[in-house]
């Protein structure tokens, strides 16, 4: 998904087009963790950018998302570009502890 959102379009109450939004990002979201993994990959990982326009984007994480959303409407700004893309993901063992004695 890679797509510009206006915030203010003109006869529409900018929260139900905030909601709205992230409901259409959340949806794509569900939409790309349902596709069927292929062979040796454990989950969608999902590469992200945001920003006021496509060309300032910045890398970001993906449960950053709504709290920049959030921001950019407190700011009232009149739009923000995002960018999210699925890519394969593998799970990584963790470190194990040192021991303590």
């Amino acid at each position: 998904m890679r797509k510009t959102f206006q915030l203010r379009p003109e006869g529409k109450h900018p929260d139900r087009v905030l909601d709205a939004v992230k409901h259409e990002i959340r949806k794509y979201i569900k939409r790309e963790r349902r596709r069927e993994l292929p062979e040796g990959v454990d989950f969608w990982d999902f590469d992200c950018k945001f920003g006021t326009a496509q060309d300032t984007a910045a890398t970001v994480h993906l449960a950053e998302l709504t709290g920049l959303i959030d921001g950019i409407a407190k700011a009232e700004g009149p739009q923000f570009y995002v960018e999210i893309l699925a890519k394969h993901g593998q799970r990584t063992a963790r470190p194990a502890p040192p021991d303590t004695e």
